[in-house]
């Protein structure tokens, strides 16, 4: 009799996670699929108005080159054809728009001539290596120290953590970064810096090749994570405060729960709805995030050839970059929706348009 009644309630627990997974899938997919229509018309819109302000900067790439004098008026003409500035605005943005949706061509680099997509595959893997550890670092370490700053609240260690948030934030990120390598040049070699590889990579093991990169990751990883961490520990133990003072949490204290489940159970899994929407646009941010460390730091990502390409006034280049941080954006606040129904199903995704 009793095995008969557990394979009675085995089986309506699968049918019950069934029917709340068929539910999730039938809300889940229709939003989702909107979504992505809209992303459409928002890149659209994006690229269009990306495309113009460009075009207002005063002169263009081979504005440069005509101030070599080795390079001939026929040469120049040749560039200008080959890369279609001799025509209109709004036939270059079109034509550049067809290639991306019948060839997935993105255009040639002016500067390197070559596809400006194979100069973005080349630096995407270092960027996203980067950036990823930096929000793994953030979060590992904001989020316990703004548990422990709120569960102790207006005591020492609450205080002393809140004065470490504050300096945090109001370090700019190119002051910290400059802090680490004065560190790095006074505790030489122990922090390498330059490149993501030492001159030695090649000969070493599969294993030691990781630890070489992951060594020279150290300091960047740092100086991504400072500003970012200090910031979301404040938020963390504001949101945990404000649960905590609900009152169903009070009810759950005085049925006698003990406290750590009081705290990691019932308040943290409903102050943590707004942490993940800052996720989402965390993830958003990992590309203009890592310019100014990869660029103190020497490290061969997209944001100094991004910022080279500004500088040469590379127009597809930037173009391609531009779009690539606006699906970041799309891609991450859609992630940050879907996580927050799945953290909490009571959430109406179509509330969310």
């Amino acid at each position: 009799m009793t095995s008969t009644r557990v394979d009675r309630w085995q089986r309506r627990l699968v049918a019950a996670r069934d029917a709340a997974g068929a539910a999730l899938a039938s809300e889940m997919t229709p939003y989702i699929l909107k979504r992505l229509l809209q992303a459409l018309v928002t890149l659209l819109l994006a690229s269009a108005l990306s495309f113009a302000i460009i075009q207002l900067a005063p002169g263009d790439y081979l504005d440069k080159l005509a101030q070599n004098p080795q390079i001939s008026k026929e040469t120049l003409a040749l560039y200008k054809e080959r890369f279609g500035l001799d025509r209109p605005v709004i036939e270059q943005y079109v034509r550049w728009l067809w290639q991306i949706i019948t060839e997935g061509d993105f255009g040639e680099s002016f500067a390197s001539q070559r596809p400006v997509a194979d100069l973005l595959w080349e630096r995407i893997p270092n960027t996203v290596l980067l950036s990823i550890s930096s929000l793994v670092v953030t979060w590992a370490i904001a989020l316990p120290l703004g548990i422990i700053s709120a569960v102790n609240q207006n005591r020492f260690l609450d205080r002393f953590l809140q004065a470490v948030g504050y300096a945090g934030q109001g370090f700019p990120s190119f002051i910290t970064a400059l802090l680490l390598l004065f560190l790095a040049q006074n505790t030489a070699p122990l922090f390498p810096v330059g490149d993501m590889t030492s001159i030695y990579h090649q000969e070493l093991s599969p294993f030691g090749k990781v630890v070489d990169i992951a060594w020279h990751m150290i300091l960047p990883t740092i100086a991504l994570s400072i500003t970012s961490f200090a910031g979301l520990q404040r938020l963390t133990r504001g949101q945990l405060l404000d649960v905590m003072r609900q009152d169903y949490i009070q009810t759950a204290r005085a049925k006698g729960l003990p406290e750590n489940r009081v705290i990691y159970v019932h308040a943290l899994r409903n102050a943590v709805n707004p942490l993940i929407t800052i996720l989402g646009f965390e993830f958003a941010s990992l590309l203009s995030g890592a310019f100014i460390a990869e660029n103190f730091f020497n490290w061969p990502g997209l944001g100094r050839l991004i910022l080279q390409a500004v500088q040469d006034q590379d127009l597809y280049l930037v173009m391609a970059s531009l779009m690539m941080g606006a699906v970041m954006l799309i891609v991450g606040n859609l992630l940050a929706d879907l996580l927050l129904k799945v953290a909490d199903p009571r959430i109406k995704l179509s509330d969310r348009d």
